[in-house]
């Protein structure tokens, strides 16, 4: 049995009209039967119901020029052709419904007639298999010359995208380049970390909520927020600037003027108007690094801000905006310190949309040598000198740095320091083992300084006798303890930081009773511990 060609498109009812063309009377749905080379056993017709007069003209002509072919009629009222929504919907409607019968019949899509929006829904139904058809593009007849024109032409396309392997290649070639966009060209192998950034990448690309970064410090938070702007910005989704904000060093009256800005006479000192980092953000991207430094008056504005875009200035009375896209960066756990009252559980809520943790460089073993290499490229174009490693000495290095020794406790900010160091003093701008070894010796002895603080603070508290009676384990626990504690103001506010768990479970009635009690094990009460604090 002969399979059947059928073109589905809608009535053109400015063109089949005749009516604004080049040559007297070309008529799409008409000119589809001209063509001997593409016989059409059958037309759908689609139109709508102020063109059903128009409908039954297209349809006696047809039969004029062809008639052996069919021609069915498909009334599909829409009150706005225009309206994306509503013709989208109307014609999935058609397509769900449409008795498509793929062995016995080839389809063909007219996009020549109907609306720009038509059009683009027939690529969108076609893409997703929803219509089993390939699109048909009619151009009309063109004049030659004075005395001749030539017929009308058309074209069939495919749009199948997994059919074209140069399209396929570039396109994933443009979403890699994307990714090692956001890390700085570095070929990190983490499987973990690449595909995050991944996901940062095309959210960052499709969205303008608030992104939050959390990660321990040095992890990148600060260059990746960078990066993502400069993606942004390479797609013209942002034309503003860049704001980065560090609100640990925020302090005082000063912290909501360096914000949301002040006018003249607002305070002592204000000698003139300010407009502030987030007004300085309009039309950007705003970066607050470690947002849970801000104070409770800086979070109650900023929660405003972001939602509604708009704040009041110091002294002021009259509301500035701002649109700018929030990446926010921290160190710590917001939901902990939402659970200590030290952080706005509305604001935290804003952010947690889309929140992505940066693992440390001691996580990512596979990464240090990329990144090694990336550090060394940094310090030849800042220094103007290359400098390589030796065979030995790039062996040694990378065996120490990606070895459970290696505590990189401040991650990209200890490498990149390491490597800055070794760099400049390699001698004839080659690094040795000797470098090497002297750099080892240096990282072990910064790291071990930092994991002694705690034990310090322990023999500050309890003596060498003390301390030497308690388990290691247990000097492990109580060394994180009265850190909490130092932090805190106060024996319920530590109480609430260390026992947050068994309180949500209502397993804890008094946190500040119990923390005493745990002390006193120890033989130490909460005075004791808060005289410490310099």
């Amino acid at each position: 049995m002969d399979r059947k060609r059928v073109v589905i498109g809608f009535l053109g009812t400015t063109l089949d009209a005749g009516r604004h063309n080049r040559f007297e009377r070309w008529r799409p749905s008409v000119d589809l039967f001209l063509h001997p080379e593409l016989p059409v056993d059958r037309l759908e017709l689609i139109h709508g119901e102020n063109s059903a007069s128009l409908a039954d003209r297209v349809v006696g002509d047809i039969a004029q020029v062809a008639p052996q072919a069919e021609v069915r009629r498909h009334l599909m009222p829409m009150k706005d052709p225009w309206d994306f929504g509503e013709v989208y919907s109307a014609m999935h409607d058609f397509a769900r419904t449409y008795p498509f019968d793929t062995e016995a019949e080839d389809y063909l899509v007219n996009i020549t007639t109907g609306t720009h929006v038509a059009q683009i829904c027939w690529f969108l139904l076609i893409e997703a298999r929803f219509v089993p058809a390939t699109i048909l593009q009619l151009s009309p007849p063109r004049r030659v010359h004075e005395s001749e024109t030539k017929r009308s032409s058309y074209s069939v396309i495919d749009i199948d995208l997994s059919r074209y392997d140069q399209i396929a290649t570039r396109f994933r070639r443009d979403r890699d380049e994307a990714a090692s966009f956001l890390k700085s060209g570095i070929a990190t192998r983490n499987e973990a970390f690449n595909r995050m950034i991944d996901r940062i990448e095309r959210v960052a690309i499709r969205s303008k909520a608030p992104l939050l970064l959390c990660g321990p410090t040095g992890a990148g938070k600060s260059q990746l927020a960078r990066r993502i702007y400069d993606l942004k910005k390479s797609r013209r989704q942002v034309g503003g600037p860049f704001v980065e904000v560090n609100c640990a060093t925020l302090r005082g009256d000063s912290a909501m003027s360096t914000l949301f800005g002040h006018v003249k006479g607002a305070f002592t000192g204000a000698a003139q108007d300010r407009a502030g980092l987030l007004k300085a953000a309009d039309k950007g991207i705003l970066f607050l690094d470690e947002i849970g430094e801000l104070g409770p008056d800086e979070q109650a504005m900023a929660l405003r801000a972001i939602e509604e875009k708009r704040f009041l200035p110091v002294g002021s009375d009259r509301e500035v905006a701002s649109d700018f896209q929030l990446i926010a960066g921290t160190n710590r756990d917001l939901s902990e310190d939402v659970r200590a009252g030290r952080f706005r559980e509305d604001l935290l809520a804003r952010l947690n949309l889309w929140t992505f943790d940066l693992p440390g460089l001691a996580d990512r073993p596979e990464d240090v040598e990329p990144n090694l290499d990336y550090e060394l490229d940094r310090y030849s174009e800042r220094e103007g000198s290359r400098v390589s490693f030796n065979r030995e000495a790039r062996e040694k290095y990378l065996a120490f740095a990606t070895s459970s020794a290696a505590a990189w406790s401040a991650n990209f900010r200890d490498l990149g320091a390491s490597v800055t160091r070794m760099a400049t003093l390699a001698p004839k701008g080659r690094v040795d083992a000797e470098t090497v070894d002297e750099e080892i010796s240096r990282l072990r002895r910064g790291w071990g300084a930092r994991r002694d603080k705690r034990e310090a603070e322990l023999l500050e508290l309890l003596g060498p006798s003390g301390l030497a009676e308690i388990d290691l384990f247990d000097q492990v626990q109580l060394a994180e303890v009265v850190s909490v504690c130092r932090r805190e103001a106060t024996a319920s506010a530590a109480g609430r930081a260390l026992f947050a768990a068994s309180r949500a479970k209502k397993a804890s009635a008094n946190d500040a009773d119990r923390l005493r009690k745990y002390l006193a094990r120890f033989g130490l009460d909460w005075s004791a511990v808060r005289a410490m604090t310099p």
